[in-house]
């Protein structure tokens, strides 16, 4: 039998042995109290209840003066080294202190206090009394700093943006707090803002569209516009960045913080009585301060401009870039055209000041004077002909000849040719010359105008068929019968039933002397020639038939002109005799 003595301790009894022998408890990797119970040269001796002491570096404990007795807080790192002692370490145990301060601060959302100590890649190192953390170059400041000589080994607050305690990491931010110091200071400032306020305030900031003024914590806006009464094209030409300035506000947005300033609001208005010191009709000279599409602007005083349209540049040129007729910094003679306070706008011209070139062509020349020019340009409609210099006519293409299409007539003329023209019109308020060289010679048709008045009945050969009408010569007119015009009878509405060269009688429905076009129709001839028969020779309802009437009308028709015949032949004779007597007299 095995006795008591002989018996294997259980799991339990060894633990409990082996906590008896190492000390109280399981205390390695905690932070426990020790006491000072010696020195011996760079090492402290600190007691903390195990078997045996432990042995700490002189240099962990830092400044603070030691006396054996004096209780100091260290961390178990083992229970014994190679030589039998503890391994204690007084750095991780203010480690471990620190990083229960640090969670604390973080839960509460307090800031802590650190000093920067090392640069590394990405930022730098900051001691957080004896925890190290990584200080981000973005978190550094609220705006990029070259050199940071001067915030190294400083104690100042930094804000904690995250903790690791197993991977021992710590990120803090010294941005955090000053943009928390920042937003105080700016509430604190605009709560002392107001509209109208005039401030001090250093420039921060220069761009294209202005100026950001620092006004002590807070940011305004000073928009290039404001910054003065003249023209600002760019910024940088009157501020530069440090400079301190005096500004108004002119607005103040309490829902946006949003901060508009001004300049040019501390002086006095420039436009204020502008009629009066620039009247209608005055002249005086400028300053070309800007050029665009559609004209340039003058500075005729400081801070006041006026805009000179292209259209009120030239008398001539039209069509052209301002920057071909001024250039910038060009100092020009003007006029004032119209001034309007309220919209800040003054307009100027330039061509009132010289010669209107279309009214003393007009006061030399007159409608109906012949002209010789050269053609300058040539489109669509017409041609151009250089009258001087400055000005240049034109002659429309129906201008150009009495008997040929228009587009025909366009072809015998090219550019640089010298041609002979007649004044037809000149309008100077529109700038117009309207010339024509058909108008050189008499119309050749002019007197048949009379004898094609809508209504009359003329005589015209047949020239061509077409399928939807006849072409027919009229005196040396082309005129057209449509096809639905042939006949009053629908069955005789034919073009088959004409031949070319047959003579036809037809009535004029339309004539445009300037066009040339002539439309006949026979149907309204016969509808016409019907209703005189009816009216001459009775009516179907006096018991005459349809056919009795037209008969009796041809009938007549028919002695009228062998009456009409016999009158003539006997004056031809005659005519015929008296010539042979006088020649036989001769």
């Amino acid at each position: 039998m095995n006795t008591k003595e002989n018996q294997v301790p259980g799991k339990e009894e060894f633990g409990a042995l082996l906590d008896e022998f190492m000390g109280k408890g399981a205390l390695q990797g905690k932070v426990v109290s020790g006491q000072i119970v010696g020195f011996d040269d760079d090492v402290v001796i600190v007691d903390v209840g195990l078997k045996s002491e432990g042995r700490i570096p002189l240099s962990e404990c830092g400044a603070q003066e030691l006396h054996v007795g004096d209780t100091i807080e260290v961390f178990i790192d083992r229970y014994e080294d190679k030589n039998g002692n503890a391994v204690l370490s007084r750095e991780k145990a203010r480690r471990e202190e620190a990083w229960g301060d640090l969670e604390k601060a973080m839960e509460k959302g307090e800031h802590v206090t650190g000093t920067i100590f090392g640069r590394v890649k990405g930022g730098f190192t900051v001691d957080l009394n004896g925890a190290t953390a990584f200080l981000p170059g973005s978190q550094i400041d609220v705006r990029p700093i070259r050199d940071m000589s001067p915030l190294m080994g400083i104690p100042q607050p930094f804000a904690l943006l995250k903790m690791d305690k197993v991977r021992g990491n710590i990120v803090v931010s010294r941005r955090a707090v000053l943009e928390e110091t920042r937003a105080e200071q700016r509430s604190e400032i605009i709560k002392n803002l107001s509209e109208g306020q005039v401030v001090e305030g250093t420039v921060k900031n220069i761009t294209d569209y202005g100026a950001f003024i620092d006004l002590g914590g807070v940011d305004g806006l000073l928009h290039v516009t404001d910054i003065s009464w003249k023209r600002v094209t760019n910024p940088a030409e009157i501020l530069s960045v440090g400079q301190t300035v005096k500004v108004q506000i002119i607005k103040f947005n309490t829902d946006t913080g949003r901060i508009s300033l001004g300049m040019k609001q501390l002086e006095s208005d420039p436009w204020v009585g502008i009629n009066e010191r620039f009247p209608v009709g005055m002249q005086l000279k400028g300053k070309i301060s800007n050029i665009t599409d559609y004209g340039a602007f003058i500075e005729i005083a400081p801070g006041i401009e006026g805009l000179v349209h292209v259209s009120e540049m030239s008398w001539t040129k039209k069509n052209v870039h301002p920057s071909k007729i001024v250039s910038l910094s060009e100092e020009v003679d003007v006029v004032i055209l119209d001034v309007d306070e309220s919209k800040r706008r003054i307009s100027l011209g330039m061509k009132q000041l010289q010669e209107n070139p279309w009214k003393a062509f007009a006061d030399t020349h007159a409608v109906g004077d012949v002209i010789e020019g050269e053609i300058k340009n040539m489109i669509e409609f017409g041609i151009f002909i250089a009258l001087n210099d400055d000005l240049d006519g034109m002659i429309h293409t129906s201008d150009l000849s009495w008997d040929k299409p228009s587009e025909e007539a366009i072809k015998e003329y090219k550019k640089g040719m010298v041609v002979k023209a007649k004044i037809l019109d000149i309008d100077v308020e529109k700038e117009r010359i309207s010339l024509g060289i058909k108008q050189l010679s008499d119309d050749p048709l002019a007197g048949v105008s009379e004898t094609l008045k809508k209504g009359a009945v003329v005589t015209g050969v047949v020239s061509a068929i077409e399928e939807n009408g006849i072409e027919v010569d009229v005196d040396g007119i082309k005129g057209f019968i449509k096809r639905t015009d042939l006949a009053k009878d629908r069955s005789e509405q034919k073009t088959e039933r004409f031949a070319i060269g047959e003579k036809v009688d037809a009535k004029v429905v339309s004539f445009d002397a300037k066009t040339r076009k002539l439309s006949l129709s026979i149907k309204a001839r016969e509808v016409a020639e019907e209703k005189q028969a009816m009216e001459e020779f009775g009516s179907t309802a006096s018991g005459a038939s349809l056919g009795d009437i037209l008969g009796a009308a041809l009938a007549n028709k028919a002695k009228k002109t062998a009456k009409t015949d016999a009158e003539e032949k006997p004056a031809k004779k005659k005519t015929t005799k008296k010539a042979k007597a006088e020649e036989a007299a001769e």
